[in-house]
């Protein structure tokens, strides 16, 4: 995926060009944060469908389980674009993995709480539209998980050289 948007990349004029690999881990972050919104979004919208229309549960329950669910899918296909693509962890062993992978969903678990308390206060509280509420939870979710990745989850360590960016 990343070489296919580099040989993407490569068409457009060289300054444009070089943006991109000056902050290749950034534009990366953006994009794949951007499907993981699209996840978060549809699993939250079918999950309000399913708990509005046979769940009979009022919006409190509905902004909790809804929350959670999509929380759940978007992590998940976080995890696994953020490793591969954003910032090509070079974790081996199933010890490592699985410690790589705690600190991520544990990033998460606190940025979950932030937005919880955004879509409880917002949508269950205040009564603002609830896809109002969740592209400003997602938003705030956005920043405050690419610095958690970046600085914690997947920091590079001194003797591990950094990847060439036009690699």
């Amino acid at each position: 995926m990343k070489n296919l948007i580099r040989k993407i990349v490569s068409v457009f004029p060289k300054p444009i060009r070089d943006l991109y690999f000056k902050y290749e881990d950034k534009w990366l972050y953006i994009f794949f944060g951007g499907l993981t919104t699209v996840v978060s979004f549809v699993a939250a919208g079918f999950a309000k469908w399913v708990l509005e229309k046979w769940g009979g549960f009022g919006t409190d329950a509905i902004s909790d389980i809804s929350t959670v669910f999509s929380w759940v899918c978007a992590v998940t296909f976080a995890y696994l674009t953020n490793r591969v693509w954003v910032f090509d962890s070079t974790t081996k062993g199933v010890k490592n993995l699985i410690v790589e992978g705690a600190k991520f969903y544990g990033g998460r678990v606190f940025t979950l709480g932030v937005e919880w308390v955004v879509m409880r206060v917002g949508f269950a509280w205040l009564g603002i539209n609830y896809w109002v509420v969740k592209v400003l939870a997602n938003v705030v979710v956005l920043i405050l998980n690419y610095v958690i990745s970046k600085v914690f989850v997947f920091r590079k360590k001194k003797d591990e050289p950094a990847e060439e960016a036009n690699g």
